[in-house]
């Protein structure tokens, strides 16, 4: 006989301790367990005055009497006594601990098992009808057992006793929508009587969407701050290439104005020399002529010494007028004191250039001081703002439209700086970037800091807008078209007349006004300003706000509009 049930000898082990029948008694709903086994958990369940059968969760009405099955024992003891029931060595056992390895015990971050003795295991599953984890071991009968097996295994969680209803012991399979939280089948009948509760799996199944759009939402958000990241970058090498640019012109140019300066020093060094020279080699000339005459003097005065001396009188009467005569030299040389202090001059012409070069290049330094505090002013001064045309094409920033944004009525062209108005719809390719509906396109520059840029229309009606990048592609009709929404800021063109619009709300712009348009953004100070563009620069609207994100030029055309982006010198 024992032959006869061996291969299905699981169904006559105890659902609790899982080993054969000891002493089997069964209960009303059928199922069988030890008779020590079922009488601890009936005793656990006293306090709560209601019980249940551990394996199916069948409440009972009253305590049940615990009897006897005698068949049930019969049969386990002659499994017992055939010998082919061996008890599995309990892997957790301390007896079995000399062939068991360390591998697969529980460590202090891992879930034990509830049925482990000795050391115990490490949980894989936890069952939500059992309130216990089990081992690989122990949770095999919930694979083999039929009622078993249609027990709810989890992950194995420390937490199992947060799925159980704290007053009436019950997994919480409902979830109430008034009250916000999850309830057993008891909850619902008592104190969330008349709520609106569903099942806790049709609420997952609502929350798992909910869930999945604000994954969506992140997703969205780390895709636009990488952007972001990638314009710093862009940014941040930018300026570095700025800056080592600067340096080397630094050092090329003032090698090149000391280069300069030592070139000067050099000239003058050599005409104060050859003026030496040249003054001192006349000096010389009259020196030597002078010293001529110093001796044709000396030899005067030795003749009138010794006709002096004669004692003859006669002699000295008749040599007297032949001595006596004095010749005047011709071209006597003549001196000026002031030449003395000739090449003071040049010490003070030099001394008042040193001042000027001080004084321009101390104006020039200046200058270059502060175009590197400019450089790093994050807030605009608003008074600083362009008025010329000129002044505001230092600012110039070429805008190209991007393809895979325009609607398909827009036929871009002519290096993607145009675009026209077509009845026929073009072959683009679908992409979630495109305007589905409205006839809009954006820019493929992000704009930010100080940019400029002008806009040359011609047909009927043009939006000439800026708009963040993640302006609605196929929303409604505010949530896409330029103006109505708070994501863009446009200047409706129609005729020869103007409006602003943003956010839906519409300003007149009363006039006559040219067919191009000038736009001047400072993203960092907040201010976009629409200007008529013709022989001079008119203001049509100034915004000052707070930009968020970096921005795109849009373009909105009507039918028979064309406009294209200037390409600006």
């Amino acid at each position: 006989m024992a032959q006869g049930i061996q291969l299905e000898q699981a169904r006559f082990c105890c659902a609790i301790c899982l080993d054969l029948l000891n002493d089997p008694v069964t209960i009303p709903c059928g199922h069988s367990y030890c008779l020590n086994c079922i009488k601890e958990h009936l005793e656990a369940e006293d306090g709560r005055e209601i019980y249940t059968c551990p394996e199916c969760r069948q409440i009972l009405a009253t305590r049940p009497v615990l009897v006897k099955n005698n068949l049930l024992a019969f049969v386990v003891e002659e499994l017992k006594k055939s010998g082919l029931q061996a008890p599995r060595p309990d892997p957790c056992d301390s007896n079995t601990e000399d062939v068991v390895s360390d591998v697969g015990y529980a460590g202090l971050d891992d879930v034990a098992c509830d049925v482990c003795t000795g050391r115990k295991q490490k949980a894989v599953k936890s069952c939500l009808q059992c309130w216990v984890s089990y081992c690989e071991e122990h949770l095999r009968p919930h694979y083999e057992v039929g009622p078993l097996k249609k027990h709810k295994l989890v992950e194995a969680s420390e937490k199992i006793q947060d799925h159980i209803c704290s007053r009436h012991q019950e997994v919480m399979k409902l979830f109430c929508r008034t009250d916000q939280k999850c309830i057993c089948y008891l909850c619902s009948k008592d104190e969330h009587k008349g709520h609106e509760k569903v099942s806790a799996a049709a609420e997952r199944a609502e929350k798992q969407i909910q869930l999945e759009k604000i994954q969506e939402k992140i997703h969205q958000k780390i895709q636009e701050k990488h952007k972001d990241m990638a314009l710093f970058e862009q940014e941040e090498d930018a300026v570095n290439t700025s800056a080592e640019t600067a340096l080397k012109n630094n050092e090329r140019i003032f090698t090149e104005l000391i280069s300069v300066i030592e070139r000067r020093l050099s000239d003058a060094r050599l005409k104060i020399t050859a003026r030496q020279k040249t003054e001192v080699g006349r000096f010389q000339k009259a020196k030597e002529k002078v010293g001529k005459e110093i001796g044709e003097l000396k030899s005067k005065d030795a003749e009138l010494e010794k006709l002096s001396n004669s004692e003859d009188h006669t002699d000295f009467l008749l040599n007297y007028p032949t001595v006596s005569q004095l010749n005047e030299s011709k071209d006597v040389p003549s001196v000026k004191v002031r030449r003395l202090r000739y090449f003071e001059k040049v010490t003070a012409a030099l001394s008042e250039a040193k001042d000027t070069l001080q004084e321009v290049l101390g104006e020039e330094c200046a200058k270059i001081s502060m175009s590197l505090s400019e450089a790093n002013v994050v807030e605009s001064n608003p008074n600083m703002e362009p008025k010329t045309r000129a002044d505001f094409l230092q600012y110039a920033c070429p805008i190209t439209l991007a393809h895979d944004t325009a609607n398909t009525h827009l036929l871009i062209c002519k290096d993607d700086r145009k675009a026209a108005f077509t009845k026929e719809e073009q072959v683009y390719l679908p992409n979630q970037e495109r305007f589905a509906y409205s006839w809009q396109v954006l820019s493929k520059e992000r704009l930010t800091g100080r940019c400029y840029w002008e806009v040359e229309r011609s047909g009927r009606g043009v939006l000439v807008a800026v708009a963040y990048e993640d302006i609605s592609r196929s929303g409604t009709f505010n949530e896409c078209v330029f103006g109505f929404n708070a994501k863009s800021w446009a200047l409706d063109c129609y005729k020869n007349s103007y409006e602003f619009r943003h956010n839906n709300k519409r300003t007149p712009i009363p006039g006559f006004w040219s067919g191009r348009v000038g736009v001047y953004l400072d993203h960092s100070a907040g201010i976009l300003s629409f200007y008529s563009v013709s022989e001079k620069m008119s203001l049509l609207k100034r915004v000052k706000t707070k930009f968020t994100q970096p921005l795109c030029a849009g373009l909105w055309l009507s039918e028979e509009a064309v406009v294209e982006m200037c390409k600006l010198k």
